[in-house]
């Protein structure tokens, strides 16, 4: 055992170094495990790895992750410290290195002791590419479309039998959702509505909303929402009116119109929303700060609802990145709770926004075949319909079948195939 000891509180400094680490392993250098040569006290415990690089750990970080049997479950993975009475400033007494560098053991002064792995401890580096390494985890970077007019749609395919049944394909069609927003599984039948039930089992399970679980787009008497008519749709999210709205929305066509009309329309909000803050910044403010009142009110089998959710069209996370876009002119309440003076500049901030939507190069158009699912990212994608003329005497020249998944479910199945896959 190695003990290295720090300046700390006033703590003299004494060290007493061992044989070599890198020695003792006995491996080629590319072949080594994550190792600590050196470990110091002083306003943080510095380690210095095998490698010949050094990281810093804040000693409150390193007592409430403490990994002894009190202060942590291994079975749970969960920290079980007691915060309330656990003292975050208590100091260490003294540091020790394993002699093979991989473990790293601090006494303090209380008399506790915590024992950590080097690997732990690196992968929980601050330094900027542990940490860009372990949000990369989190979610995937976005791929923003190009020009439409210069891309070929769908981007990729997939075989609905090997998402079905291989895991890397599972894995390969959600992450191009992720990336890319946008991607079509063929081969998955016309006779079975419950199919995009079975997909979303093989992630995880259904989101329910009002409209239920699975969910039939076709012409209806007296329907409860614009999509049962045939009528075109014109580009908007799904369900707005949802806090937590739907994260991927999957389109399984059973029956397309035949002749015109049918047609699917995407655009990425992403490419959009850039090209907005760029030409007109004026106008990217208002939409991304001015809060909307987006909501739902109908029956659906018997059973009443009204929605309601205030957000802006275009949502930024805690970096200034889009992560969600609301967009949907039959959701727009007409109550718009903002002071008076902020309308005008609004609604000139919203038609620009459309109409760029509704440029060529942003609009893609995809008539979706039979046997096809049409999955996309609800949160980031705007689509449409062209209007078509719906059969007569209940027999349906266009059905679809559709149902959600949330973004919490399938990044979770990633990460798990992710580290299958290593």
């Amino acid at each position: 055992m190695r003990f290295y000891y720090g300046i700390i509180s006033g703590y003299k400094v004494h060290q007493r170094s061992g044989s070599s680490a890198a020695a003792k392993l006995g491996v080629h250098p590319q072949q080594r495990r994550v190792a600590v040569s050196r470990a110091r006290l002083q306003r943080h415990l510095e380690l210095t790895w095998l490698q010949g690089s050094s990281s810093s750990f804040p000693l409150t970080w390193l007592r409430d992750n403490c990994q002894c049997p009190k202060c942590f479950h291994p079975d749970s993975k969960s920290r079980t410290v007691d915060w309330a009475t656990c003292d975050i400033t208590i100091k260490p007494k003294e540091v020790q290195v394993s002699d093979d560098g991989k473990t790293v053991i601090v006494d303090w002064l209380d008399a506790h002791s915590s024992r950590y792995s080097a690997e732990w401890l690196h992968s929980r580096r601050f330094e900027e590419d542990a940490r860009k390494k372990w949000l990369s985890t989190y979610k995937q970077e976005k791929e923003i479309w190009q020009s439409a007019e210069e891309t070929e749609f769908p981007r990729k395919r997939f075989s609905f039998e090997g998402v079905m049944s291989d895991d890397g394909q599972l894995l390969q069609w959600m992450l191009e959702l992720e990336r890319f927003g946008v991607a079509v599984l063929e081969g998955a039948g016309c006779d079975d509505e419950r199919t995009v039930r079975k997909l979303a089992d093989r992630v995880a399970f259904i989101r329910r909303t009002h409209y239920g679980e699975e969910f039939s787009v076709k012409s209806k008497m007296e329907p409860s929402n614009v999509a049962y008519t045939g009528q075109a749709l014109q580009l908007h999210t799904d369900l707005p009116y949802y806090e937590y709205k739907p994260g991927v929305n999957m389109l399984h066509c059973l029956v397309q119109a035949e002749g015109e009309g049918g047609e699917n329309q995407l655009v990425d909000s992403l490419r959009v929303a850039g090209q907005l803050k760029q030409s007109h910044p004026e106008f990217y403010k208002a939409l991304s700060t001015i809060p909307v009142d987006w909501t739902d009110e109908g029956v659906e089998e018997g059973r009443p609802f009204r929605s309601l959710y205030r957000a802006p069209v275009i949502c930024e996370d805690s970096t200034g990145k889009v992560f969600r876009v609301n967009y949907s002119q039959p959701q727009r309440d007409s109550h718009f709770s903002v002071p008076v003076e902020q309308v005008e500049t609004w609604y000139l901030a919203l038609k620009q926004f459309t109409q760029l939507m509704l440029r060529a190069d942003n609009r893609v158009e995809y008539k979706v075949k039979p046997g096809e699912i049409l999955s996309f990212d609800n949160l980031r994608i705007c689509h449409g319909r062209s209007g078509y003329t719906p059969a007569v005497n209940q027999i349906y020249e266009r059905h679809i079948v559709g149902a959600y998944l949330d973004w919490d479910e399938i990044r979770c199945r990633i990460r798990v195939l992710s580290q299958r896959e290593q």
